[in-house]
């Protein structure tokens, strides 16, 4: 299918540690896929992560995620850093954005790749490629709780699952869409703790099965959290797309990346399917290899393709994700300084492969 031509506004969040040389590797792919399929876009950069914080004491401003409103997708590199207390740009920046833009989606492919190790006993790409829908704005995240005698023997400490009837019906909307749009095993599993969470997995699982009802095509089941991961290692072929909650999905995700191969790999995408989504790499800021051109890009430039696809560039989209695939099997290793290439090597190696 022919590009449309258009042209988008990409907002550009490098972040800290080895997010700048991995972003750095996408653009690098995003502008040579770009001038293959015939389409424009302006990038917008924002430097905010903890350097700026530790500079300015700002995190993110309201001006900025006004602007960011506008934009047609942001592409993330990382966020973490050494010398700045954990929680302050996880809540401030990344969160921030997921909440205020209403990204109410987190969706995690987990896909092994040609020439990827796994750490699955004889199992290979044809078993692991399914896709997790995580529920991206309720549960534990939202922080709400108290302590109560906070400091004595006696403290408590609540920590509340807000879980809303829309939140979670708009979630399973998506996963079943989803599994429709996938075409592949067209079975869509709920993860969840029906036995011993029971009110917010009352409302998640009556929610699920009354959405099902208009989905006649696409077959239903059920597995506990923990469960779920024990098949996940056992048999990941099982698995179609899986869609949780919040928690259950940062959990479960985490599991699929390691599967999939590891963090050099693995990639999401926070989205708001009517509004503005975010798209990152799964690893983090690694800030032991910062700057030494050694950390995998692979996983910035696999969010890049699921970018492209999201703003509607799906060829564009394709090409980079069968290069990744190409370029894969010519490493030693995903792992950060064993891959037999530098990290702006990788780069080159998938734009030559596009």
């Amino acid at each position: 299918m022919p590009s449309s031509g258009k042209k988008y506004r990409i907002a550009v969040i490098p972040g800290d540690g080895t997010g700048p040389e991995v972003v750095r590797e996408g653009l690098k792919v995003l502008e040579a896929v770009s001038k293959e399929t015939g389409f424009k876009y302006d990038k917008v950069m924002y430097d905010f992560g903890g350097e700026r914080y530790k500079r300015t004491g700002e995190v993110l401003p309201d001006s900025a995620l006004e602007e960011m409103k506008s934009m047609d997708a942001i592409y993330l590199g990382a966020v973490g850093h050494p010398d700045v207390k954990p929680g302050i740009l996880e809540n401030g920046l990344l969160l921030k954005i997921r909440f205020s833009l209403e990204q109410y989606i987190n969706l995690r492919p987990v896909k092994l790749y040609p020439g990827v190790w796994t750490p699955l006993k004889d199992k290979g790409p044809d078993d692991i490629d399914f896709v997790v829908v995580r529920e991206n704005n309720e549960g534990l995240y939202v922080g709400e709780g108290e302590f109560i005698k906070k400091g004595t023997k006696d403290e408590i400490a609540l920590q509340v699952s807000r879980n809303t009837r829309r939140g979670i019906e708009r979630c399973v909307k998506f996963a079943f869409e989803y599994t429709k749009e996938r075409n592949k095993k067209k079975k869509l599993t709920l993860c969840g703790k029906t036995n011993v969470l029971t009110y917010a997995w009352d409302l998640w699982e009556r929610t699920f099965y009354e959405v099902a009802k208009k989905y006649k095509d696409i077959k239903t089941d059920y597995a506990h959290v923990d469960a779920c991961c024990m098949w996940m290692v056992k048999n990941p072929d099982w698995f179609d797309v899986i869609v949780t909650d919040n928690m259950f999905g940062d959990i479960i995700t985490d599991l699929g990346a390691m599967i999939q191969g590891g963090m050099g790999i693995a990639c999401g995408g926070n989205l708001n399917p009517e509004g503005v989504s975010m798209f990152e790499p799964i690893g983090g800021s690694a800030p032991k290899y910062t700057g030494k051109n050694v950390i995998n890009p692979l996983a910035a430039i696999c969010a890049l393709s699921m970018l492209l696809d999201e703003i509607g560039e799906g060829k564009a989209s394709k090409m980079v994700e069968d290069s990744v695939m190409k370029v894969t099997t010519k490493l030693k290793s995903l792992a950060a300084g064993r891959m037999g290439y530098s990290t702006s090597e990788v780069g080159d190696l998938v734009v030559k492969n596009l």
